[in-house]
């Protein structure tokens, strides 16, 4: 057992008693079908490993964002260094920042068709009908966007009758949200409006300015839905506006939540986004065309050296003789504007029209087109360190098929290829020029057993990331540039459930081995001097990542829900070395990969009686996990406990929740470098996660 983890044994305990003792009962589980694939279909009837969050679990496990329900996902992790989650890992494979170059996500992220992939802070929770995580690469359907995986996040549609609700949120570290949703339907149509705004102090304090809001959260965010019927045409168009101004003062020399900062840094996000889908119907089957549209300025700064003058000048080492340690003041600031256009044509032909008689076919084609303008400005001592101002644009088109052949009464077989080209252009302020083109080529191969309980099925697949290039006068020559990687995945699953629709499961082995894999690390040129730390990308010659995937929800009598999930994994370099900032060599083979821990667990129980009390509680852990390639840093392994208790009535609800109920310390990113004069000494730096919160909601939302 892993130390201060949390105990696979309860998992196991739960899993067996629902399989031994589950009996037919009056409440069913509903079933859920996922939108982010090809062709929509129920959960178990997917062949691959898949975790839905619905309404229900997002309301009662969330309080505002993605991030607090991160770790009911198996095997999903991300990166910290960021105010909200940007940087997501699917079992091991994904990105830990950005901070120059041209964006290149492993992980898809959706929200209502619109990509957010590498820009993910607008996942706002409010009114949110349902998240869905499919995990390994969509090589068919997604293609160089999501290597390890796909997110895809669904808003409520408009419903079939007038409707007003709303929700307000207080809590201590001055957490305070007011969301409204308006909307109205028929049967030929409607449209649905919503609102949100959040605020909160973040959980720091800066001792130096004598404030608690420099690390805080001003977030606001506007959706739209139309919904229109013209015969065989169903039109829907989203409209979305995010502007998240937040602060960015996470770091302190000491480690802990009191920052001396003289200059504290910001994380904004302005994003805003369009998606038209159209659903035709003809004799055949469907024409599906998505068009999407999205504009995101960024601003994200920070104080370099996390301190000030007076501060410095009174630590110990620098008391004899300020002046070796003083002025010392470092601030980095960039300022990113990335767009996005694109097309998803689709023909899904229907059961009617089956090829050869037997087989389902789809056919699509694909196009983005990305630019992205960047400048970085550093500052030190208050002059000008370092200015680079860039641009980017990549253009990726592709075509992809799938067909879908009944093999017998219970046995299909599943194939699809996808064949994409990305040509990319970059240009900078440094005399960097760079023009890539890759030629990628993914798909799948699953055979699936549909049978009356349960589905099995066995699935090969390939997922391709595109190369790139670093940036920065200090990367060597022969590491500016990286080639695509590709990724096999290899995965073999049971879904089921029970004749009374009481509890469904699923669990999936899988095996992934990443060739060329491409690795994010870092090099510090003068080892005296923490201005000169940069990232790179590099290529590793193979790795492999493997594991164990389970949840299952379980309804065992009409007052009570249980539910988990695990994730076992072992994902490791096997080959990857490099020279590092002393010229020595680094080899990583044998090592695990960061943000990959060897387990994360889940549990939760909700009990609701029928006079309108109810509760539920949840309980979240996961090993250590390296935080860099760069370094040997461990993030420590962690377990959160989060409770809500309330009350529902009529279309009124009032619930108290807590998050990180035993007020558990520990760590979301470490770096592992010089920073404090005069010395400046290797030293680990972390950057702390959120403490215990209390704080109480309360909804107004009728039909519910």
């Amino acid at each position: 057992m892993i130390k201060h983890c949390i105990s696979s044994a309860p998992f196991a305990a739960l899993l067996l008693s629902a399989f031994a003792q589950a009996q037919d009962a009056e409440p069913q589980l509903a079933e859920v079908v996922i939108s982010a694939s090809l062709r929509p279909a129920p959960v178990a009837q997917t062949p691959a490993s898949v975790t839905v969050l619905d309404s229900t679990a997002l309301r009662e496990a969330g309080v505002e964002h993605f991030a607090d329900v991160l770790g009911m996902v198996p095997d999903l992790s991300a990166a910290g260094g960021t105010s909200r989650p940007r940087y997501f890992q699917l079992r091991g494979v994904g990105e830990q920042e950005q901070y120059q170059g041209a964006p290149n996500p492993s992980v898809g992220f959706l929200i209502d068709d619109i990509d957010f992939s590498g820009v993910a802070m607008p996942a706002t929770l409010f009114d949110v009908a349902q998240i869905e995580v499919l995990r390994g690469p969509q090589g068919t359907a997604y293609g160089a966007n999501a290597l390890a995986g796909l997110i895809a996040l669904r808003t409520r549609d408009p419903g079939m009758q007038p409707e007003l609700s709303g929700e307000a949120t207080l809590g201590d570290y001055g957490t305070r949200a007011l969301a409204l949703a308006a909307g109205d339907g028929s049967a030929t149509g409607g449209w649905r409006l919503v609102a949100q705004k959040y605020r909160s102090d973040g959980f720091r304090r800066d001792v130096f300015l004598g404030r608690d809001d420099t690390n805080g959260f001003d977030e606001s965010t506007l959706r739209g839905k139309l919904v229109r019927q013209f015969g065989a045409l169903r039109a829907q168009l989203t409209l979305m506006h995010v502007n998240l101004d937040n602060g960015y003062d996470a770091w302190s020399v000491d480690n802990s939540r009191l920052s001396q900062s003289d200059q504290p840094g910001r994380d904004a996000q302005r994003s805003n986004g369009a998606a038209l889908r159209l659903n035709y119907a003809t004799g055949w089957g469907e024409v599906r065309s998505v068009t999407s549209a999205a504009d995101s300025d960024i601003v994200f700064s920070f104080d370099g050296d996390w301190g000030n003058d007076a501060y410095w000048a009174a630590t110990p080492a620098c008391v004899p003789d300020p002046s070796l340690c003083v002025p010392y003041d470092f601030v980095s600031r960039t300022d990113r504007q990335r767009n996005t256009l694109a097309e998803d044509l689709r023909f899904i032909g229907d059961d009617d029209h089956l090829l050869f008689g037997r087989a389902r076919w789809l056919l699509g084609a694909y196009a983005q087109r990305l630019r992205e303008q960047n400048q970085q400005i550093d500052h030190y001592n208050g002059a000008l360190y370092r200015q680079i101002d860039s641009r980017y644009r990549a253009v990726n088109e592709a075509l992809y098929a799938q067909l879908d052949w009944q093999l017998g009464r219970e046995l299909w077989l599943g194939m699809g290829l996808r064949g994409e080209r990305r040509d990319a252009d970059y240009t900078d302020s440094d005399g960097s020029d760079f023009s890539p083109a890759d030629s990628m080529l993914g798909g799948h191969l699953s055979l699936t057993r549909i049978g009356e309980r349960h589905l099995d099925y066995l699935t090969l697949s390939r997922g391709y990331k595109a190369g790139g290039f670093n940036i920065g006068t200090a990367i060597p020559a022969e590491r500016r540039q990286f080639r695509p990687e590709y990724l096999w995945n290899l995965e073999v699953g049971r879904k089921g459930g029970n004749a009374a629709a009481t509890l469904n499961w699923q669990a999936a082995l899988f095996y992934m081995r990443r060739m060329d894999q491409q690795v994010s690390t870092s090099v510090q040129t003068d080892p005296f001097d923490p201005l000169t730390y940069q990232f790179y990308t590099d290529n590793a010659a193979r790795a492999e990542n493997f594991g164990l995937e389970a949840s299952l929800e379980w309804q065992p009598a009409p007052r009570w829900q249980l539910g988990g999930s695990l994730g076992a994994l072992r994902a490791r370099y096997l080959e990857f070395s490099y020279l590092d900032q002393q010229g020595a060599v680094r080899d990583l083979a044998g090592r695990e990969q960061e943000y990959a821990p060897r387990l994360q667990a889940a549990l939760h129980a909700a009990y609701r009686h029928p006079s309108g009390w109810y509760g539920r509680v949840d309980v979240q852990g996961q090993s250590a996990l390296y935080a860099s390639a760069s370094h040997d840093q461990q993030l420590d392994a962690r377990r959160l406990v989060n409770l809500r208790l309330g009350y529902a009535r009529s279309a009124w609800d009032a619930s108290l929740w807590v998050r990180n109920l035993f007020d558990e310390d520990y760590a979301v990113h470490a770096f592992y470098f010089v920073n404090e004069p005069p010395d400046f000494p290797l030293k680990r730096y972390e950057q702390r996660g959120e403490p215990r919160q209390f704080g109480i909601t309360i909804r107004y939302q009728p039909g519910q």
